[in-house]
């Protein structure tokens, strides 16, 4: 029985769900990447995580890329090539000084192959004629107002009313406007994905699903490095259930919805206060607030990847109680691959890609009383309950979001775009 030919241009699911050959790759590529700027240690964004994880892959497997962006990392990377210039007063390219750039590098010896742009690294007013280009976008505006109507929603009457959604639909429109200008577009959950189809209307051939990956050889189950991490920081190895939240301390990532949450469940049950620690890893201005909780609060600071894998190691569960619903947040990736299970917010981009269902973790409405139960839940489950839902956890993160995975959706595409004769994928499962 001959096998199913699956044209990938039009493939309507996640992309990390094919198997894709480890062999060396048919061709080597040289890549172009615009990105507004490389992460730098541990101070680092989810969008600069992303351009590292997969572009550092992309050059192991032996592709030329050339980065254009304002920085660079301490020690050179092989087959990384950087093109530097000065970021603008907002932080981002300087866009008549990058194209300039890219302009001269493509036509010195070998045309570029593909371009690739992470997010507005590279406008669309130069964007729109380049045909072999693919747009990663992680957030539009559609999916903000979301988090805009959570905020207002949990706004208290001392705060001042955000004027902003009205403004966001007008930059939804815009978008809407020059999206179609990029040639190919990647969205990083299911949920973006029909976003930019429906609402952005953009032609399904255009539309490439490539969750959000995080390096399986770092974020791994490592029982010697939780311990020691736990030992550090003076908690019992077997004692206390310990709660961890790791990325930027800022108020969409949910930390005021956390920090009140806990606040009144450390007031009204004791045993729960005795018996519970959390540890935050992150930097931002909710860091210091977290001390006022109680001595059982651990925070860390930023932490670089090598630490962070240990951070996850020593925790029961990651608690992500994000308002944003754009893209596909790193952090509970990281912990699922080390075998945690994750608590979230009800957001379509986690319950469509990451938490699809209660044997991988809990879900929340993005409301105090709603995380209250969800904690209490946690608490009453147990460590050996939330055991079993780590080893699920990290296997539905192997099976999507290791970086070898994302890499190897993406190494596909990149060939799918240079030749048409790539965009074929024969399903073995036919």
């Amino acid at each position: 029985m001959p096998k199913e030919e699956i044209d990938l241009r039009t493939f309507p699911s996640a992309w990390n769900l094919l198997s894709f050959p480890s062999d060396p790759p048919p061709r080597f590529l040289k890549i172009a990447l615009f990105v507004k700027k490389w992460p730098q240690r541990s101070h680092a964004g989810g969008l600069e995580r992303h351009a590292l994880t997969l572009h550092r892959a992309l050059a192991e497997r032996g592709h030329e890329v050339h980065i254009f962006t304002t920085s660079s990392p301490s020690s050179p990377i092989p087959n990384l090539v950087f093109h530097l210039s000065k970021p603008t007063p907002s932080g981002y390219l300087e866009q008549a000084v990058v194209w300039n750039q890219f302009q001269t590098q493509n036509s010195t010896g070998r045309p570029f192959d593909v371009v690739h742009t992470e997010s507005v690294g590279l406008l669309h007013a130069q964007a729109k004629d380049v045909t072999s280009l693919a747009v990663t976008w992680h957030g539009n505006a559609y999916e903000s107002i979301h988090s805009d109507i959570i905020q207002e929603f949990l706004r208290t009457p001392e705060e001042q009313r955000a004027s902003v959604v009205t403004k966001k639909v007008m930059r939804v429109v815009e978008e809407v406007r020059f999206f179609p200008r990029y040639s190919h577009h990647v969205a990083t959950s299911d949920h973006a994905g029909d976003i930019l189809k429906r609402i952005y209307m953009i032609p399904e051939e255009r539309v490439h699903i490539i969750l959000n990956g995080v390096d399986e050889e770092i974020f791994r189950p490592q029982l010697f490095g939780g311990n020691d991490f736990k030992d550090e920081l003076g908690i019992s190895r077997n004692g206390s259930l310990i709660l961890g939240m790791s990325g930027r301390l800022v108020k969409d990532k949910g930390h005021p919805l956390i920090f009140e949450a806990l606040k009144q469940i450390f007031r009204e049950n004791n045993k729960f206060r005795q018996s519970v620690v959390l540890v935050v890893a992150g930097d931002g201005p909710w860091g210091a607030r977290y001390r006022d909780l109680g001595a059982n609060i651990h925070v860390l600071g930023p932490l670089e990847r090598a630490q962070l894998a240990r951070f996850y190691n020593a925790i029961d569960i990651f608690v992500h109680p994000t308002f944003r619903g754009q893209g596909l947040d790193q952090t509970p990736l990281e912990a699922m691959l080390t075998g945690k299970p994750v608590m979230a917010t009800r957001v379509a981009s986690i319950t469509g890609s990451v938490i699809v269902g209660p044997e991988l973790g809990y879900t929340f409405s993005p409301t105090v009383d709603s995380l209250k139960k969800a904690l209490y839940r946690v608490w009453n489950d147990g460590r050996v309950a939330l055991e079993t839902k780590g080893r699920a956890a990290r296997q539905r993160g192997l099976q999507l979001f290791t970086a070898t995975k994302m890499a190897s959706a993406y190494e596909r595409l990149f060939l799918c775009i240079s030749r048409e004769e790539f965009c074929k994928y024969q399903n073995p499962f036919f």
